[in-house]
């Protein structure tokens, strides 16, 4: 008899925090390193995983979610640059049927007969997929005054200087129109070809693929640099003064999608040609099964088809949900496959010690570029797949060069084959591994691995945590092999002197890097929490924390916030005390969460990070209000909006303090905004609160309401 397996609660709470993970580090690889190491095939599998997870128990879908954001956060090094409406993502299709259900979709919604019958208000524009970095220009009467790229969705990096080296960017329009232009910023097969035979050459890593080549090359700290790499771009998207990119504005000009790209070729932008307005979906179907196979003589990279639907009314009408519109999706072509043969199936540890089994492959050329190594992801995914030491596999390719294992040509076994186990000890430090069945894993438990130490401290030094500037991988590897950094508070100890004994760093590079790392001592005690990579805690679950805690042990009014006798420090000694059921009381952690909470403060090899972080000075923001942690607070039940620039608070800042008084933040104005808080610089929201007559404070009324004190 055969059982169906079933996961219970806290197994199921698990692994949507591991595929929150495993998505996280992968957008952070792909958007703001330009080092993917997964295949967007399998990224997409652990996306629709984590899709259809949060939608069977909604409750397990939390609000930093990847499944609610877009893309990845900007890097730190360039300017930001505030979208004034969002750059969208797409959900995705990844066959025939999914196409169908996606028009039936859209029938319902507005009303119409489903298919097959006849609807001829509703037409589609599919255009090709480009595979590069989406990017915004905005022109005013005329004149190319700022690009950015997509970042998150709501704040992207400035890269004018950069854009303007690229002969594909019009640097005036054919008339004197205020719009903004959105596209994909490419760099073509044959420059790719190009820059790999010159580093080849050199003896230096090749790029992985040309969409991140392109992307590392377009946000380059030197415009020369952009400038010899020749890329180019499409445009596909158009928002004219006082629009949006759901119609709005757009339907003023156009009324439609097929003639916005009109009208961008009319303004002079490039317009990828290969385009098609469709009377239904079939029609779509056809130009997907057309550009198959004929996509590979184009001179750039496609992975894909987007459908739209053409009328901006309709666009309106369907709206968006969560980090995606409702009126398109984006159609993927069937990865592309090879064969080779699994030389070797090798564990490699990550930063909370999970053993990732990874095949070393008989080298094999997928799209042009030689292919070495495929993630294997966990000892189940081995077994389920029946990968062997030896066997013969299939692999595919889905918009880039790194390849997973679609099956195992198990027909042609010699019976020589080799079954993996995973390793009973750590092959970097020798400690027993453990399992962890909820998780699916297998675990070096020694928080002291250098393997789990390096990825640690990454995690330390990145955006969202201390965000310490120029501390990145290549600066950190020399760090900890010169023993200089072996744990987050040996970052405050280092010296300007130590800094330029680096390689490569000048004494300018290490002003810089110190500057940095004395600019992030002051941090919110929420990304002070973030950073110590606790088990089981992102970002949303440090906040919650971080609000308990402010209200629990609250600073007095005299003392100080960091240092040995500081607050700092009586949180970190009070927090090893605490037993596993009282963090049951911080608002969304359950049992699990709990005892991962209290058994990282009760472990000795991390129990007195937070105080020895605290003894090097590193100090929380003070806080200046009674910290709602159960729907109380000066701003409980309030939406509130951030724009603009803040003197004080940066907009993470800002929406942090909003929600720890109980409030909640929105990215959009509606009648239903409570509050506009609008720094410098403020835009379209500003414009939008004036308008619907939505109370408008500055950084002073905000800090007042903050705070409970009448305005």
């Amino acid at each position: 008899m055969t059982h169906a397996v079933r996961l219970e609660r806290p197994e199921l709470a698990a692994r949507a925090a591991e595929l929150r993970a495993q998505i996280e580090r992968a957008n952070r690889l792909y958007y703001e390193q330009d080092a993917p190491e997964i295949s967007d095939a399998e990224y997409d599998r652990l996306f629709r995983e984590l899709v259809e997870l949060e939608q069977a128990h909604p409750d397990l879908q939390t609000p930093d979610s990847p499944t609610q954001r877009v893309g990845g956060v900007p890097t730190g090094q360039l300017a930001e640059v505030r979208h004034r409406t969002p750059m969208l993502s797409l959900n995705n299709a990844f066959g025939v049927e999914e196409l169908r259900a996606f028009d039936n979709r859209v029938r319902k919604l507005l009303g119409l007969p489903p298919a097959p019958a006849p609807a001829p208000d509703l037409r589609y524009v599919a255009e090709l997929k480009i595979d590069g970095l989406a990017v915004s220009l905005r022109y005013e009467r005329g004149r190319f005054v700022q690009g950015a790229t997509r970042g998150d969705g709501y704040t992207g990096e400035d890269v004018t200087a950069n854009l303007r080296t690229l002969e594909a960017i019009p640097q005036r329009l054919k008339e004197p129109a205020t719009i903004e232009a959105r596209g994909e910023v490419y760099m073509p097969k044959q420059e790719f070809a190009r820059i790999n035979a010159e580093r080849e050459e050199a003896g230096l890593p090749l790029y992985a693929n040309p969409r991140n080549s392109g992307a590392g090359s377009l946000r380059q700290l030197d415009p020369a640099v952009t400038a010899s790499r020749r890329l180019s771009a499409w445009f596909y998207t158009l928002v004219e003064e006082g629009g949006s990119e759901q119609g709005g504005g757009q339907a003023s000009i156009t009324g439609t999608q097929s003639g916005a790209l009109d009208r961008l070729e009319r303004l002079g932008f490039p317009v990828n040609p290969n385009r098609e307005l469709a009377e239904d979906i079939d029609g779509v179907i056809a130009f997907t099964e057309r550009w198959h196979e004929a996509r590979h003589q184009l001179p750039y990279e496609t992975d894909g088809v987007v459908v739209k639907v053409d009328s901006f009314e309709q666009q309106r009408r369907l709206g968006m949900v969560a980090r995606a519109p409702r009126w398109a999706i984006a159609y993927k072509f069937p990865p592309e496959q090879v064969e080779t043969v699994v030389e070797d199936i090798v564990a490699y540890v990550g930063r909370t010690g999970t053993l990732t089994p990874v095949a070393h492959l008989r080298p094999v050329k997928v799209a042009g570029s030689t292919v070495s190594r495929a993630t294997l992801h966990n000892l189940d995914e081995v077994r389920r797949k029946d990968v062997r030491i030896g066997d013969r596999v299939v692999l595919h390719k889905a918009g880039d060069v790194i390849p997973e294992v679609v099956r195992v040509l198990a027909e042609g076994r010699s019976g020589a084959e080799t079954v993996f186990e995973m390793p009973p000890a750590c092959p970097i430090c020798g400690t027993a591994v453990a399992r962890d069945p909820a998780a699916v894993r297998h675990y070096c438990p020694n928080p002291s691995c250098p393997a789990r130490v390096g990825q640690t401290l990454g995690h330390f030094t990145g955006r969202g945590a201390m965000d310490i500037e120029g501390a990145g991988w290549v600066v950190l590897t020399q760090l900890m092999e010169r023993g200089l950094v072996r744990t987050p508070a040996d970052f405050y100890r280092l010296s300007l002197e130590q800094l330029e004994t680096l390689d490569r760093f000048a004494r300018k590079s290490a002003e810089n890097l110190k500057a940095a790392i004395e600019r992030s001592r002051r941090r919110p005690l929420a990304r002070i929490l973030n950073a110590l990579a606790i088990p089981q805690v992102g970002e949303q679950t440090a906040m919650d924390l971080a609000n308990w805690i402010a209200e629990r042990w609250r600073p007095g009014d005299d003392e100080p916030m960091g240092g040995e006798d500081g607050w700092l420090a009586r949180v970190a000694r009070e927090l090893q005390r605490t037993p596993p059921e009282r963090f049951e009381e911080v608002p969304g952690v359950g049992a699990t969460v709990a005892a991962a909470i209290a058994g990282y403060f009760g472990e000795p090899q991390s129990k007195d990070l937070l105080l020895d972080l605290a003894k090097v000075g590193v100090e929380p923001e003070r806080p200046t209000r009674r910290a709602a942690t159960d729907g109380s607070g000066p701003l409980a039940g309030k939406t509130l909006v951030v724009t603009g620039t803040l003197v004080d608070f940066d907009r993470q800042g800002a929406e942090e303090a909003i929600r720890a008084a109980g409030g909640k933040t929105a990215g959009s104005v509606s009648r239903k905004t409570d509050y506009v808080v609008a720094g410098e610089n403020a835009g379209s929201k500003l414009a939008k609160a004036q308008e619907l007559g939505v109370p408008v404070l500055d950084e002073e009324g905000f800090k007042q309401l903050l705070a409970g004190e009448a305005l």
